[in-house]
């Protein structure tokens, strides 16, 4: 009964993840595919752990509860899990370097079918993320940029871990699609796409820090700095031209003033 509900799950996650990648970032369906995309992989996360893969499990719902907390207003629940979570990296990436140990002094490099150099990288991933958090507990979530690259990079390797699981097994793969499907270099490329469309949003944010808008009109610079916006990532600094124009239309302690109209010349 729960193999089904596992596999329901991980099929949803890779749709609704792929959604939200090609989605505009901040719109209503980025949004809403992407809470659906982090219930479906709790479901999966939870389901696998149960049904024997604790390991993955759990590191799938690591990731996508910090990053979705990473865009959430920061609160005492956001800051407690965000303290609670960082031991699951520690023990992942413990348990990661053993079993490439493990997997390397094998006859044939590999632990439960998996090589010893994707042991090593899982372990190298956990250590990243352990450090994000260790960062995290000192100076806080940051904002623009280094905020959304964190959400992003960790939604993303959820999404990895989703596609990893599906389309490593040729087997899985023959069930569900046609038979060219099924080759090598075409289960490793939904895989490489992630990764790609991963770097490539990376590169988007990179350097997003404040909006600077108008005075007037309240308007971002670019599309992806309105879309942060409208999450509530981007901190938007009041200009010192609103604060002139704040001052030059309120009188002394009353209600502010209609601009005086003026003749063109």
């Amino acid at each position: 009964m729960l193999l089904p509900i596992h596999i329901a799950a991980g099929g949803l996650a890779l749709v609704l993840g792929a959604v939200a990648l090609l989605a505009k970032k901040g719109g209503t369906i980025h949004r809403r595919s992407g809470l659906v995309f982090v219930y479906a992989m709790l479901v999966m996360g939870i389901s696998a752990a149960i049904l024997g893969n604790v390991g993955g499990g759990v590191m799938t719902v690591y990731f996508v509860v910090t990053a979705l907390t990473t865009v959430r207003p920061v609160s005492p629940w956001t800051r407690r899990i965000n303290v609670a979570a960082v031991t699951v990296p520690v023990a992942l990436t413990l348990l990661g370097i053993m079993a490439g140990v493990k997997a390397y002094n094998s006859p044939r490099g590999v632990l439960n079918g998996v090589p010893f150099v994707m042991h090593f990288f899982i372990a190298t991933v956990n250590l990243l993320a352990a450090a994000g958090d260790v960062r995290i507990m000192r100076f806080g979530v940051p904002r623009g940029g280094p905020r959304l690259a964190r959400h992003l990079w960790r939604m993303c390797f959820a999404l990895f871990i989703a596609a990893g699981s599906f389309f490593s097994v040729r087997e899985r793969v023959a069930k569900m699609l046609p038979e060219p499907f099924t080759t090598a270099p075409m289960r490793a490329l939904p895989i490489l796409l992630v990764f790609g469309a991963m770097f490539y949003w990376l590169w988007r944010v990179r350097g997003r820090r404040t909006c600077q808008c108008s005075s007037d009109t309240m308007r971002c610079h670019s599309p992806l700095q309105r879309s942060e916006l409208d999450t509530g990532v981007l901190d938007v600094p009041p200009t010192a031209s609103h604060s002139r124009e704040s001052a030059d239309t309120r009188g002394p302690g009353g209600p502010p003033r209609a601009a005086e109209e003026t003749d063109s010349p």
